[in-house]
């Protein structure tokens, strides 16, 4: 059968939850104008499935309209019923760079005590590098939550702001290992003087795996 624009929507108005399933799933396979009309029908699905599966397309989809787009991730972030369709929201954020939406992440971190959406909104945060969103990774680098504070880690790497280096230092020797390779990755896309001292001590790890990294990433002498 040959999926068009029409056969997905009919599908997307069906009262049966698998047809509308299948359709979030074929707007994939239509061209991104089509896609991006039709996947704001089931961003509104009673169904959380529906919307989760709706929302995380949209870091491809999004660019077909930004403007839109963070009208649906904002609205969606902010005021789903569903802690894994606020989650994709913030991932689509970080994805399409939508800095504006800072506040806002900002604002469902602190209204949540849910880890998946912590988690997810301090990884747009790096994917975003957005310099002011300092304070909130390092609120989040004090997490309970192992993979929150793991991804706060990884986003000062990808924030490039070397204040962080002080910050990163004190978990090189953190007894988490998965926190300490967090730790090598971060440090060595700092790159700063500072940053490369802290990787040279790292590199006499007992993990070997981390030892190794942290020697892959001084310079060759």
């Amino acid at each position: 059968m040959t999926i068009t624009p029409d056969s997905v929507q009919k599908l997307l108005r069906s009262e049966e939850l698998s047809d509308r399933l299948r359709a979030v799933n074929q707007l994939r396979q239509l061209d991104r104008s089509n896609a991006f009309k039709l996947v704001q029908i089931p961003i509104k699905d009673s169904n959380s499935r529906v919307r989760y599966a709706a929302v995380s397309q949209l870091d491809i989809l999004g660019w077909e309209n930004l403007e839109t787009s963070l009208q649906i991730l904002r609205d969606r972030l902010l005021n789903d019923s569903e802690v894994d369709v606020q989650a994709a929201a913030a991932d689509c954020l970080g994805a399409l760079q939508l800095k504006e939406t800072l506040t806002d992440l900002e604002q469902a971190y602190h209204n949540t005590s849910e880890w998946l959406l912590q988690m997810s909104i301090i990884a747009a945060l790096g994917e975003m590098g957005d310099i002011q969103a300092f304070n909130l990774l390092e609120e989040a680098l004090q997490s309970k939550v192992d993979l929150v504070k793991t991804a706060a880690i990884s986003s000062f790497g990808e924030l490039g702001d070397l204040r962080a280096v002080p910050l990163l230092s004190h978990y090189s020797k953190d007894p988490d290992w998965q926190t300490r390779y967090r730790v090598v990755q971060a440090l060595s896309r700092l790159g700063s003087p500072e940053a490369l001292a802290v990787l040279q001590t790292m590199t006499n790890d007992e993990v070997e795996q981390i030892a190794k990294e942290a020697k892959n990433s001084l310079p060759i002498a």
